[in-house]
């Protein structure tokens, strides 16, 4: 039986990813894994994670691990993934995509409406936090790092989230009021009771490949045919990839890091006639969230259209989209992007 090696972070969400993601092509394809673990850059460091590079430094060791052959397969968030690829590699399949949304995990279950005026709000994402005061001027965001479960345990009344394997013995508990994490993660490691409330796209913009996976191997390991390339062809879901290539052609074009406070989501939707109409949806909020600046567009892909074609054109989408908002010229856009 053909073996392939996954190369996974550390943490429980990564390694459910991972896990899930592995067995999914094992089981397309009659192969068998083997799960290594890879210690990013990203899980020693500490401090603000914009600072760090953005979430782009998760990435980086295992591109580095699939560069030396330690690993055949590295799974990725794939909002975690900088814009621009990179030569040798390629995403070879996206799974289907789960939930965009971000959720509000908060003590009493209240609602951002219902969080009381000064309400102690932690997120590590430039972006939530963005559109948090963009929402609520009066909350008071708060930066935090950490797992999942870290990260839940700040939370009022939420302290016994915490991953006891891996919280320190001094990291904060129950000094916060709420905090907001991607629903598709906490519903990966089934931790949905914490949701509080899952915020509506048109309040809160998720991150460009929110929701999804990204599978990427070097370029030259899976030639048609192989056991893992058919494997890897039947798990790329059509919909997912091109609502992402969208996404991720937008953050392209504006040069912008997966850190910056900028929301993108593509949705597909089948027309009456079989055709398939692609909406792709941006916003730029100042950090501060005193302003906002938002652009939309669609295209329709006529039924028949072939896979690679209706890549090529969800990836103009995206350039199109960004170049709406680039020839605005407000400063907004510019100021984000630098900082």
């Amino acid at each position: 039986m053909e073996n392939f090696r996954v190369g996974t972070r550390g943490s429980r969400l990564a390694v459910r990813q991972s896990t899930t993601a592995a067995e999914a092509l094992a089981e397309l394809g009659g192969l068998s894994f083997d799960m290594i673990t890879i210690r990013s850059e990203g899980d020693v460091l500490t401090g603000p994670l914009s600072q760090l590079g953005g979430s782009g430094v998760f990435a980086t060791a295992l591109r580095k691990a699939l560069f030396d052959t330690e690993i055949d397969v590295a799974v990725h968030s794939l909002k975690d993934l900088p814009a621009k690829d990179v030569d040798g590699l390629s995403i070879a399949a996206v799974p289907e995509r789960v939930d965009v949304r971000d959720a509000l995990c908060s003590a009493d279950d209240l609602t951002l409406d219902d969080l009381p005026e000064g309400a102690k709000v932690g997120t590590g994402s430039p972006r939530r936090a963005a559109q948090l005061l963009a929402a609520r001027q009066d909350l008071n965001i708060v930066d935090i790092r950490g797992n999942v479960g870290t990260r839940l345990a700040r939370v009022r009344g939420r302290e016994d989230a915490a991953e006891k394997s891996s919280q320190a013995p001094d990291a904060a508990r129950g000094d916060l009021d709420a905090v907001v994490l991607a629903g598709a993660g906490l519903a990966r490691l089934e931790l949905q009771e914490h949701i509080s409330e899952l915020l509506d796209p048109e309040l809160m913009l998720p991150a460009p490949g929110q929701g999804a996976l990204a599978v990427e191997v070097r370029s030259e390991e899976s030639p048609p045919g192989t056991s893992l390339a058919v494997s890897l062809a039947q798990l790329d879901h059509l919909e997912s990839r091109l609502e992402t290539t969208a996404e991720r052609a937008l953050l392209a074009r504006l040069n912008a890091g997966c850190s910056a406070p900028i929301g993108g989501l593509a949705r597909c939707e089948d027309e009456p006639d079989g055709s398939v109409k692609l909406r792709l949806d941006t916003m730029v909020c100042a950090p501060d969230g005193s302003d906002v600046q938002r652009a939309g567009q669609e295209l329709t892909l006529e039924p028949g259209v072939s896979r690679e074609a209706g890549i090529e054109a969800a990836a103009a989408l995206g350039t199109r989209v960004a170049e709406t908002l680039l020839a605005e010229d407000r400063g907004l856009l510019q100021h984000v992007i630098d900082s």
